[in-house]
């Protein structure tokens, strides 16, 4: 099983495999064509308040990675979670973030639970 987290800007890769954007808004600046994006789960994504929460001031990951696991345990998050999971048993996974940091972000989160 191979999942790779990459910054949606970077151009992409042969060996990408399916190309999965975790993020809730489209990037910035980037046409949808170019980004070469095969999944876009929006419910996957940590809620609006959660983000706001990480990024309104220096918070520790180790409680975003928390308060985000909790909120993959929903029934719709648990879904699409289960639904990427069957990706990766069909080849290499690549999950997209525009974060500026993605293993210390949502993205890396998903990525970790993934390869469990």
């Amino acid at each position: 099983m191979s999942v790779r987290v990459r910054r949606v800007y970077e151009p992409p890769e042969p060996d990408d495999g399916v190309r999965v954007l975790v993020d809730r808004l489209w990037p910035r600046g980037l046409a949808k064509d170019a980004a070469r994006v095969d999944e876009w789960p929006k419910g996957l994504t940590p809620s609006t308040g959660l983000r706001r929460w990480y990024h309104a001031d220096d918070r520790p990951y180790e409680e975003f990675r928390e308060r985000y696991e909790a909120e993959l345990a929903a029934p719709e998050a648990a879904e699409l979670l289960e639904h990427v999971r069957g990706l990766t048993g069909q080849g290499p996974v690549t999950l997209l973030t525009a974060s500026k940091d993605p293993e210390h972000s949502h993205a890396g989160v998903l990525a970790r639970l993934l390869q469990d």
